[in-house]
């Protein structure tokens, strides 16, 4: 047997120990996407013949063995998507013809070794999503074939080697979210090669701008949330390529160059929170960008479709509402009231109005609106603009046609199959990713549940009332705890303490999952004598999941059968959002990767 491909099936438990032993012919190991558990046997080293070993996205655990630098014909790894831990094997260096590395999304520490840089035929090396720390290897020139290189999400720290910068065949470098610092040398230029640069998240810093007008190629520039201290070069309207590019949350300073106008490609630009001023450019691509690429700048100004979110008039809202009529009344919450509205541009909004008693804690309503008005997730509803005077305030949000979760789950008129429910969820995992880990400030909902999460005309779904907290401030925020969160859902240290932060983020949203897929609120009559959701589903996970599950799926979906076991997967990670002690919660960064390899083997 020269090839063993068992992917995307729903095979679980741990593989045989004597899994390489009599495979001496073996060349290719696929067991991508499925449930395999336990550590990778040592055994595999037997199977010498080896050229491609694929065990991605499963549930792995333990250490990378160190026998597999035994097996020297390797060409690809990829151990992305499991529970690894503890270091890389120094004997990775005896694979000298291996060729793409990938054991992103685990929890590997220690330092990124300076042996992964000695095997010069690598073209693909992705560290990402771990817990690597320290200094990066000085040594990277050794790597002359390497052409995508992903360090993104760790802890490192210090200067970024100059010897990135000479390699010449380089095309994608993504060193985003850690903690590098230095600045960002000339030689960059040299990389004739190059399609996409990452640098976001990091400390960066540096008076004089990179040459950047010779990278013909690139076409996504991310250096958001850094110190740089430059003005933007005219250079930049030189690399015609580009498609992306993100300045954001840095000191620039001076005007942004009309050369830009001549970035044809140019689909997404972001220079928000600098301290930029002067004319934006009108011509070229800026002609389909908003107000919203620009804001929280020193003195910039534009056409009429850049004015720096330009207040919406009480007057407007007045008749975009017919006086806050019945007929447009969508909701009350705890904030206030929800109306449907049409503005004077014609375009259908949703008001949120604050109540009057919340103008203390408001106080600040005005700078943050504009902070959260400039939040940019696919999966965030989109606050466009707010209204704002001494005795009234509101938001004002994009429309969302098909309504909400809530809606969706218990209205007799609706029905979700499975993949729908498990893609809503996955759309706001992602939300919340970003909100926690998507910019310099995160940021905490505080309120996750099905009301909260709407649904435009595609079935995507978007977060709502993300902002509230931020709008409310620290101080406050404690003081609005027991009106601010919903029973059911909040996290116990949230409930008894009023404590605040991400991980009870991630304990709203495991009960959300368990509710989407049991269709029974946390707060339902059955619930009671100490009886809760969240007991209810680990009482009948994994083996009694079927009188728990929604029945609706149960009857409509003719494929349940095959997949109960991937219905007992979505418990599982539900019940390890929901775990009592903060610290031991998930991310939600792991929470949606669990996620997709759970639809992944569904579909």
């Amino acid at each position: 047997m020269t090839w063993l491909n068992f992917e995307f099936n729903h095979l679980s438990g741990p593989i045989p120990p004597t899994i390489g032993s009599g495979l001496a012919n073996l060349e290719v190991l696929d067991l991508d996407s499925n449930q395999f558990i336990g550590k990778i046997p040592k055994s595999i080293s037997n199977a010498s013949k080896l050229i491609h070993l694929n065990l991605g996205l499963n549930k792995f655990s333990g250490v990378i063995p160190i026998v597999l630098g035994n097996l020297t014909n390797l060409i690809e790894i990829k151990l992305y998507g499991n529970d690894l831990n503890g270091l890389i094997p120094t004997t990775i260096n005896k694979l000298q013809g291996l060729q793409f590395l990938d054991p992103s999304n685990n929890r590997l520490k220690g330092c990124v070794i300076d042996e992964l840089f000695q095997i010069r035929s690598l073209s693909e090396l992705h560290l990402a999503y771990n817990m690597f720390s320290g200094l990066l290897p000085q040594c990277l020139e050794n790597l002359t074939f390497l052409q995508k290189l992903d360090l993104s999400s760790n802890k490192l720290v210090s200067h970024i080697p100059h010897s990135i910068w000479s390699l010449k065949d380089i095309v994608v470098v993504d060193l985003s979210s850690n903690a590098l610092n230095g600045t960002i040398p000339l030689e960059i230029s040299s990389l004739r090669a190059l399609t996409l640069l990452n640098l976001s998240n990091n400390q960066i810093s540096g008076n004089n701008p990179p040459i950047v007008g010779s990278l013909q190629t690139l076409q996504n520039l991310s250096l958001e949330n850094n110190r740089l201290n430059w003005t933007i070069p005219e250079s930049l309207g030189s690399m015609i390529s580009i498609e992306f590019l993100d300045l954001s949350q840095n000191y620039l300073y001076g005007v942004i160059p009309k050369s830009l106008e001549s970035l044809v490609h140019l689909k997404y630009i972001n220079l928000s929170y600098n301290l930029l001023h002067g004319e934006i450019p009108s011509g070229g691509p800026f002609t389909n960008f908003t107000a919203g690429s620009f804001v929280m700048n020193e003195d910039l100004c534009g056409k009429p479709q850049l004015q720096m979110l330009a207040r919406v008039s009480y007057y407007e809202l007045l008749q975009g509402t017919n006086g806050f009529d019945e007929c447009n009344f969508l909701g009350q919450g705890s904030f206030g009231s929800v109306y449907k509205g049409i503005l004077s541009s014609g375009q259908i909004v949703v008001v949120k109005i604050f109540k009057l008693d919340l103008e203390e804690a408001l106080r600040s309503f005005d700078t943050e609106c504009t902070a959260i008005c400039n939040l940019r997730h696919c999966n965030l509803v989109k606050i466009i603009n707010s209204c704002s005077n001494v005795d009234f305030k509101s938001l004002i949000m994009e429309f969302m046609p098909n309504g909400s979760l809530e809606r969706w789950l218990y209205s007799h008129n609706y029905c979700l199959d499975i993949l729908q429910r498990l893609n809503i969820m996955i759309d706001i995992a992602s939300a919340l990713e970003y909100l926690h880990h998507g910019s310099s400030t995160p940021i905490v909902h505080c309120d996750v549940k099905p009301s909260n999460v709407l649904l435009d005309e595609d079935m995507v779904a978007h977060l709502s009332d993300f902002g509230i907290s931020k709008l409310l401030g620290e101080e406050k925020l404690q003081i609005y705890t027991k009106t601010f969160a919903t029973v059911g859902y909040m996290a116990p240290e949230y409930g008894l303490k009023g404590v605040v932060s991400m991980k009870g983020d991630v304990y709203n949203y495991g009960v959300m999952l368990m509710e989407v897929f049991i269709k029974k609120k946390p707060t339902n009559d059955m619930f009671v004598e100490g009886l809760s959701l969240k007991d209810w589903v680990s009482k009948s996970t994994p083996h009694s999941i079927v009188n728990v599950l929604d029945t609706n799926l149960l009857q409509r979906d003719h494929r349940i059968g095959n997949i109960l076991l991937n219905i007992s997967s979505i418990f599982e990670l539900a019940l390890n959002c929901c775990i009592d002690l903060p610290e031991k919660r998930m991310n939600m960064a792991d929470v949606m990767m669990s996620l997709e390899k759970i639809k992944a083997m569904i579909m």
